[in-house]
């Protein structure tokens, strides 16, 4: 059984050591002051991605303490191009990018250097993006169709004082445009979505694990979807959950079954039958970061997925078609 908040309370308790469990709104209160562990295993960042069928853009700010990153990536995974990347590596920020406590509250956070400004605004159920970098010019505002999402506080098996924080927030429309190079770029709120994936905590220095998540239209209904496995000790709370007009519904254990090339057709699903998805890959789009003691491998496998969910109520519903990504991450930092 997994253990649901049902009332506010604190992300850690008074000797520092994480209060396990999930909800589908933001209940639990993070306090960077109470975490009782060495200062240089905080990790904290803010992920945005726009999809559209076609090319997707992503926004990241954040760190790992001794480390940190800024940086802005869209590409087109139809045609396999990448058409902009982006990156600012930052040396020993700690706590100097003032990361949100809260992402469902109203906030700001924003990055300016010479010629970078990165700025993520939440007001109400709208996030507005805005990025200037050189000759890169990007403006989006996301919409919220939801109002759950999936939070998330789960403990590590070696240490009592780490933990993962983590917010993430699907079923959002997405409209803007992206300028670079003379070559103008639009989402349309028809067809494209928006992802948060926003994280705090401390964990140990190597970790692997296994995401997806994907929004699309299932039944001329906005259907979402986050599934994972591998990172912490998930016997209290999963991640795994589905969006489906107006609701949240919870699932339990997911297993991810892969062949032998990233390019293979991959099976998701649960150990209750309620889940069986397939995606078929089109896009690997692998990022590697080695930077200090960071030493990071991520294949974001961008594709076609298929199958079936199943609902609280027990309606069945079926996915055809919808395009979006499942990844496999191993980590040492």
């Amino acid at each position: 059984m997994e253990k649901e908040f049902m009332k506010s309370g604190p992300v850690l308790d008074q000797k520092g050591r994480p209060i396990p469990g999930y909800s589908t709104k933001s209940m639990i209160t993070y306090n960077r002051k109470a975490i009782k562990a060495l200062p240089w295993r905080i990790k904290e960042w803010d992920f945005y991605q726009i999809t559209d069928g076609e090319k997707c853009l992503q926004f990241t700010i954040g760190h790992a303490s001794y480390a940190g990153q800024v940086g802005a990536m869209m590409f087109d995974f139809g045609k396999k191009k990448k058409i902009i990347e982006k990156n600012k590596f930052l040396v020993l920020p700690f706590h100097s990018l003032r990361m949100p406590s809260d992402t469902e509250k109203d906030h700001q956070l924003t990055y300016e250097h010479k010629d970078i400004m990165m700025q993520f605004k939440t007001s109400g159920n709208e996030r507005i993006l805005t990025c200037r970098w050189d000759d890169f010019d990007a403006h989006i505002v996301l919409t919220r169709k939801n109002p759950h999402s999936l939070v998330i506080n789960v403990p590590f098996d070696e240490s009592p004082y780490a933990f993962y924080y983590n917010h993430k927030i699907n079923c959002m429309t997405a409209k803007g445009t992206v300028q670079y190079k003379g070559e103008k770029y639009h989402f349309s709120e028809v067809d494209a979505f928006g992802l948060l994936d926003w994280g705090r905590g401390v964990w140990p220095f190597h970790n692997e694990w296994y995401w997806s998540n994907g929004t699309g239209y299932v039944g001329g209904e906005i259907l979402g979807f986050n599934l994972g496995c591998g990172f912490g000790n998930t016997n209290i709370a999963t991640e795994n959950i589905l969006f489906y007009r107006n609701a949240a519904h919870k699932l339990g254990k997911v297993i991810f079954e892969l062949g032998t090339d990233y390019m293979d057709l991959w099976h998701i699903h649960d150990e209750e039958g309620r889940l069986d998805l397939t995606l078929s890959p089109v896009y690997d789009r692998t990022t590697m970061t080695k930077v200090l003691w960071v030493n990071n491998c991520c294949h974001q496998i961008f594709g076609v997925f298929k199958g079936k969910a199943v609902l609280d109520d027990g309606t069945c519903l079926n996915i055809d078609d919808l395009i979006s990504f499942a990844e496999h991450a191993v980590n040492n930092w």
